[in-house]
């Protein structure tokens, strides 16, 4: 049995991409070890059928925190057994790089993003070039490779003459239910669910909720503008019509997603990154059978334009948002074809592109 060590700087009890990676992995035959961080606010349960490894470690954030990820992740993959290491995004790159190099073990590497363009880089040039330098030097000698979308797949394809593919981060079919957890009677519940950081778009929500009419905005999450967001909320005396329900493990998200009247994927143009995304809440929603309001970008477009499965803005102004929504829940959607669509963006078909690329 091959042995696979999936790595990666996020906790993995919310990170749904590793766990279905490591799951399809896992059910593929795998021996399988998935290697997170371990949050002291995060104590989200793992029963997962593989190994996992948290690691606690000093450093919270900085390059402090990914060089100290690195070192460590460096002599975990040297002195682990193993045939194939995993590494998901430019953060984990540098430790599975050198370890499979010095023990000629098969590199895999999973984009999650375009990771220099990330907003939290646009003002740092010097962070954003080290990064840079990193791909730089290790993307053009990638053979196995891919990532979330292909407008970003393209971009690496153009840039290091490479061969990078696609597998989208959808849900898997089985996970679709109508079951509804939430409720807040004579409400109408707007959604947001993923990773609260910069440039997700929730200040110009929160900053329309005062005009918007009979109608609650849930935000399930965790990250670095949480509390930001809650001070915001506080200040506009906004606590009974936002509502914040922290993390939910990435196993029971899709539980809660059905209970939404309308999604949120709304993000600023903060670089590439966010331009070519294609979040999983857009496929989220499509499988929970809720409409989207989400921001006018290319990838996002593709899907939302051409299955008409929700409503694409390119302004930001709360009034503009507020009005927008507003419309939105006075007229009937139809969300009828949803579910025929769905099929064509589960993690059963995404799957067979990825364990293809790790067995080839």
């Amino acid at each position: 049995m091959k042995r696979i060590i999936i790595s990666v700087t996020s906790d993995i009890s919310t990170d749904r991409r590793v766990l279905k990676t490591a799951q399809s992995c896992y059910q593929a035959g795998y021996d399988v070890l998935v290697i997170g961080k371990k949050l002291k606010k995060n104590n989200l349960p793992l029963r997962l059928p593989y190994k996992n490894k948290r690691l606690r470690l000093l450093f919270k954030r900085t390059v402090l925190f990914y060089a100290e990820y690195n070192i460590r992740l460096f002599f975990i993959l040297l002195l682990s057994k193993a045939d194939i290491f995993l590494s998901n995004d430019t953060d984990s790159l540098p430790a599975n790089y050198l370890a499979s190099k010095i023990r000629c073990k098969k590199l895999v590497f999973d984009a999650h993003e375009l990771f220099p363009e990330l907003p939290e880089l646009a003002h740092r040039p010097n962070v954003r070039g080290v990064w840079q330098k990193i791909e730089d030097r290790i993307f053009p000698k990638l053979k196995y490779c891919y990532t979330v979308c292909h407008s970003i797949a393209d971009y690496y394809n153009q840039k290091y003459n490479i061969q990078m593919e696609v597998v989208r981060n959808v849900p898997y079919a089985s996970d679709t239910t109508t079951e509804k957890l939430l409720c807040y009677p004579e409400k109408k519940i707007i959604l947001y669910q993923g990773a609260v950081n910069l440039g997700r778009g929730l200040e110009w929500v929160i900053d329309a909720m005062p005009l918007v009419e009979n109608a609650v905005l849930v935000i399930i999450g965790d990250g670095e503008m949480l509390n930001e967001l809650k001070r915001r909320v506080n200040q506009l005396q906004l606590c009974e019509k936002v509502l914040f329900l922290g993390c939910i493990s990435g196993s029971e998200l899709h539980r809660y997603t059905p209970s939404a009247d309308l999604g949120l994927c709304l993000l600023e143009n903060r670089g590439l990154n966010y331009y070519y995304s294609l979040p999983n809440r857009i496929f989220d929603y499509l499988h929970a059978g809720v409409p989207v309001l989400a921001t006018d970008f290319p990838e996002i477009s593709n899907i939302v334009k051409k299955y008409n499965t929700g409503i694409l803005v390119n302004q930001y102004n709360p009034e503009y948002l507020a009005n927008v929504i507003n419309n939105f829940f006075t007229n009937d959607f139809d969300t009828s074809g949803f579910a025929e669509i769905a099929k064509n963006y589960c993690w059963e078909e995404e799957e067979k592109i990825l364990l293809k690329i790790i067995s080839s």
